[in-house]
């Protein structure tokens, strides 16, 4: 019979911890022995989170946009497990609509979360990484950081920097020559979490689009990338397919991606403006899973 706790002595640090992918991969690391240190926004959830964990859980009231709490977390966990074999930059937002029609702070913002976030935690991550001589370095990109995504534009930038820089962070690694240090990046589909209760939404119409992933699929892809790291995972096959389309027809893979992305949103029903969890954490989705497969179902049964 395998080993349930393969991973014990294992430490790993997990942002966005609270809800979807982040939450995902914590109870699966805790499930198989590993100390997990969970970071988020949302107090109440990631303490009820660690308990759920288990007694080699943390939780780490953190805003990954300050230097000040990504500090706070790195500390939190060398103290109380002696080193981070893993760290997984997982934490993130999305800002969705006519570019013109979205306010500045709110742009700036995404950029703030997907890019600086992960900038910083990279940062503290790779210095303890080069104390220790070894660690896992863990972003998570998306699909849009290979095809670009209209009506989503600060989010397609913020992406396409988090794939920029952990795959220069993986050359600079490669360079100084550090065999046990691992930088990697995932890139995943639409996903089935409550990212769309938590999105800034200036298009006039609910977050309705699919076909969305399974997270479990992402949470796996996540989990291999500690056992066998690789620069760059390209998750399930819509991501597959619709990059290697790309790479031969970029012009007409990147007209038809925009367009039907534009064609799910306008054929939602009607939603107000708002900034979601940008600004200040909501409380309103913390599951792994959310909605969005039911939904985009009962939209495709209803177009019928």
């Amino acid at each position: 019979m395998p080993n349930e706790r393969f991973r014990e002595g294992l430490t790993v640090v997990v942002t966005g911890a609270s809800s979807g992918i982040g939450k995902g991969v914590a109870k699966q690391l805790a499930s198989e022995g590993a100390n997990v240190v969970l970071a988020a926004r949302r107090t109440t959830e990631i303490e009820k989170l660690a308990k759920e964990c288990g007694p080699h859980a943390t939780a780490v009231t953190a805003d990954i946009t300050k230097e000040e709490d990504i500090a706070r977390l790195l500390e939190t966990a060398v103290s109380a497990h002696g080193k981070v074999d893993v760290w997984i930059n997982n934490a993130g937002t999305g800002t969705y609509g006519p570019f013109t029609d979205t306010p500045l702070k709110d742009l700036n913002r995404t950029v703030e979360v997907n890019f600086l976030g992960t900038l910083y935690g990279s940062h503290y991550a790779l210095n303890q990484f080069k104390k220790q001589k070894h660690g896992t370095l863990i972003n998570v990109a998306s699909f849009a950081s290979k095809v670009p995504l209209a009506f989503g534009a600060a989010y397609t930038a913020s992406k396409y920097g988090v794939s920029g820089l952990t795959n220069g962070l993986h050359q600079e690694l490669s360079l100084e020559d550090y065999k046990d240090i691992h930088v990697c990046s995932v890139d995943p589909w639409v996903t089935d979490t409550p990212w769309t209760a938590h999105a800034g939404n200036y298009s006039g119409h609910e977050i309705v689009i699919g076909p969305a992933d399974d997270p479990q699929q992402v949470v796996d892809a996540i989990l291999s990338q500690i056992d066998n790291p690789e620069q760059n995972l390209e998750v399930g096959a819509k991501v597959k397919g619709t990059t290697a389309v790309s790479n031969v027809l970029p012009k007409t893979t990147r007209s038809l991606n925009s367009r039907q992305f534009q064609e799910m949103l306008e054929a939602a029903p009607p939603s107000p403006a708002t900034s979601g969890s940008l600004f200040e954490p909501r409380p309103e989705g913390t599951g792994v899973s959310g909605d969005l497969r039911e939904r985009f179902e009962k939209k495709k049964a209803g177009e019928k």
